[in-house]
């Protein structure tokens, strides 16, 4: 009899470890319907699993983890979250796990860490966006600078942004820039808003023709019918990755590993670019209304560098705008 009970009790033991090696944790802040897709498509690729997935905007997210962490309990396995600079203070602090994915090989150095703890999974850029009826068509950053657009133009601040907080560390690090051009913006009456989608309304109003915005925004209301132009200015955009990373204290090492290798493969990525947005990995379509992936130029960032500077560049910024 006691063998029969402590035989029992060992098997509900392997069920629940079975079952709890088959679910992932994912905090991630894509908008729900992406997430929905991307975890309903790899549940589908590997039977039995189950996502639990949690959704909120990057920095609301980070504040629930810090609390969790503080407490001693690390929930998620894995995080899709916006921008690399976050992840960069992760690995910085040793929370993240490096994982060699074997997909790296079909996308360019730039796009994930050097050590495996986070890889980029598609690239939302910014770059400059018109109203139609516009007097004026800016193709480059500097354009921004010219008399004609004095007073016509908004940008997102990056004191609320986090792409705008990238796009600003992209710039102030390029020689051919530097903050003398934010500085210069300032003087032509460069209007900052709060984020992308304040700088979307004032476009499509006419409120400020010209600005500074996130590609798919310009690209999915034009589609929509709205009077705006997306343009990839000739020296290059400023880029957010959406990168996933691994925790170091990940219960599922081993599915969280499945997990990365699905969202960069080629079937992870034409979900991307089903969704709307231009894949990070080389060889899959643009969406419609986006320019090929060769024909799109991208400007230096270093993720390591942005994180070192973010303060300082916040404080700065502030402090020329406010």
């Amino acid at each position: 009899m006691l063998k029969k009970t402590l035989l029992l009790a060992s098997l509900s033991l392997g069920v629940l470890s079975t079952a709890q090696a088959q679910n992932l944790v994912l905090y991630t802040s894509q908008p729900v319907s992406d997430a929905q897709m991307t975890v309903e498509a790899f549940e589908k690729a590997n039977p039995g699993v189950k996502v639990e997935w949690v959704r909120d905007g990057t920095t609301k997210l980070m504040t629930k983890f810090r609390a969790e962490l503080a407490a001693g309990v690390v929930k998620p396995d894995l995080l899709l979250i916006a921008d690399s600079v976050t992840l960069e203070q992760l690995k910085k602090e040793g929370l993240l796990a490096n994982y060699d994915s074997a997909e790296k090989s079909a996308y360019d150095a730039s796009l994930y860490d050097a050590e495996g703890f986070y890889y980029g999974t598609k690239l939302i850029t910014t770059g400059l966006a018109y109203n139609t009826s516009a007097p004026n068509k800016p193709s480059a950053w500097k354009d921004l600078l010219k008399p004609e657009y004095k007073d016509l133009a908004a940008m997102p601040s990056p004191l609320y942004s986090g792409a705008a907080l990238i796009h600003l560390s992209a710039l102030t690090t390029n020689p051919d820039f530097a903050w003398k051009y934010y500085e210069d913006l300032k003087a032509n009456g460069m209007a900052p808003q709060k984020g992308n989608g304040s700088v979307l309304t004032a476009i499509t109003s006419g409120a400020k023709p010209y600005g500074v915005l996130v590609d798919y925004m310009a690209i999915r209301e034009k589609a929509k019918g709205a009077p705006i132009e997306f343009v990839f200015p000739e020296e290059g955009v400023s880029m957010v990755t959406e990168p996933v990373a691994i925790l170091k204290d990940a219960k599922n090492q081993e599915l969280a590993r499945k997990f990365v290798d699905f969202v960069l493969s080629e079937e992870g990525q034409k979900l991307v670019l089903e969704q709307g947005y231009l894949p990070a990995r080389n060889g899959i379509a643009s969406p419609e209304g986006f320019p090929t992936r060769d024909q799109i130029k991208l400007l230096p960032f270093d993720a390591a560098k942005s994180l070192e500077n973010a303060e300082t560049d916040k404080e700065q910024f502030a402090k020329l705008f406010e």
